[in-house]
C-alpha cells in the first residue's frame, strides 16, 4: 500500500525547470500541497495554474537562491504556518559548469557547483530537518547522478559534488536513524532537460551533441521515481536509487545509434 501525500507539503527546490518543473507534476498529481522555490519566480508562477488542474492542493511560489544561507534560513521560518509542515523536501536544485581538466579549470564554476550542489543541499537540509523531527514526520530526497559513483574526464567537481551528496545523505541517514525521518538518494544517468545548456553557457550546439543518437532519461522519467519513492509506506525507505537509459551502463559505456534488439 502506497503512502498518500494527499494535503500534505511538498517542497521542491530549483522547481522552475527540468526535473524539478516534473516532480512539481507528479507531486500535484498526488494531490499535494507544493511548496516550490527556484531563483526565476515568474516561471513558477507560470506553472501555477497547470499544477492546480492536475491537482495540486494548493501551491506557494517563492524566489530563492539556496546558496544563501541567510536567505534560506529567512525564507524557511518566515513561511506561513500552513506551509511549515513540510513533509517530503525534495532537494533538486544544482548543476554543473564547464567540461575542462581540473588542472585547467574555472575556479569561478568550481564555485558555484559546490555553492549550489554541496553548500545548498545543506543549507536547505539544516533548515528543514529539525521540524521534521519535531513533527515525527518527513522524507528528504536528493537528486544525485551516477556521477557521484564514478568520476570522468573533464568533470571532476561535478562529480565530487554529486559524491558529496551521496555521503551527506548517507550521514543524515544514520544521524536520524531511530526517528521516522527517512532519507533517499535518486541518481540518475543521462537526462535530457536544460542540464547541457547550462553546463556549457547556452552553447546549443555542444549542448545537443550530448544527446545525439541516444534517448535519454527525460524529466518524468526521473520525477516518476522520486514520486514513487516518496509514496513507499511509512516503515520502508528507499535508501538510494539509480536510473540510466537502456543505452547507458556507466558514464564511460554509451551506445550512440541503434540498440541490438536480436532475439
Amino acid at each position: 500500500m502506497s503512502y498518500s501525500l494527499a494535503g500534505k507539503v511538498v517542497f521542491v527546490t530549483g522547481a522552475s525547470a527540468g526535473i524539478g518543473a516534473a516532480c512539481a507534476r507528479g507531486f500535484a498529481r498526488e494531490g499535494a500541497k507544493l511548496l516550490l522555490c527556484a531563483r526565476r519566480v515568474d516561471k513558477l508562477n507560470a506553472m501555477e495554474q497547470e499544477l492546480r488542474q492536475l491537482g495540486a492542493k494548493d501551491v506557494f511560489s517563492f524566489e530563492l537562491d539556496v546558496r544563501d544561507n541567510a536567505q534560506v534560513e529567512s525564507a524557511i521560518h518566515s513561511l506561513p504556518d500552513e506551509w511549515k509542515q513540510i513533509e517530503v523536501l525534495v532537494n533538486n536544485a544544482g548543476l554543473a559548469r564547464g567540461l575542462k581538466k581540473l588542472y585547467l579549470d574555472d575556479l569561478e564554476d568550481w564555485e558555484e557547483m559546490i555553492d549550489t550542489n554541496v553548500k545548498g543541499l545543506l543549507y536547505v537540509t539544516r533548515a528543514v530537518v529539525p521540524d521534521m523531527v519535531k513533527r515525527g514526520s518527513g522524507h528528504v530526497i536528493s537528486l544525485g547522478s551516477i556521477a557521484g559513483h564514478i568520476a570522468y574526464a573533464n568533470g571532476g567537481v561535478y562529480c565530487a559534488t554529486k559524491a558529496a551528496e551521496r555521503f551527506i545523505s548517507d550521514g543524515l541517514r544514520v544521524d536520524l536513524n531511530g526517528t521516522p525521518i527517512r532519507v533517499s538518494s535518486v541518481d540518475p544517468g543521462m537526462v535530457k532537460t536544460d542540464f547541457s545548456r547550462v553546463r556549457f553557457r547556452d552553447d546549443l550546439e555542444r549542448s545537443a551533441k550530448t544527446y545525439e543518437n541516444v534517448e535519454p532519461l527525460t524529466a518524468d522519467d526521473v520525477a516518476d521515481v522520486i514520486v514513487w519513492t516518496a509514496t513507499r509506506p511509512p516503515h520502508v525507505v528507499i535508501q538510494q536509487v539509480v536510473l540510466t537509459p537502456v543505452a547507458q551502463a556507466n558514464p564511460f559505456f554509451l551506445t550512440r545509434g541503434p540498440l541490438d534488439r536480436r532475439s
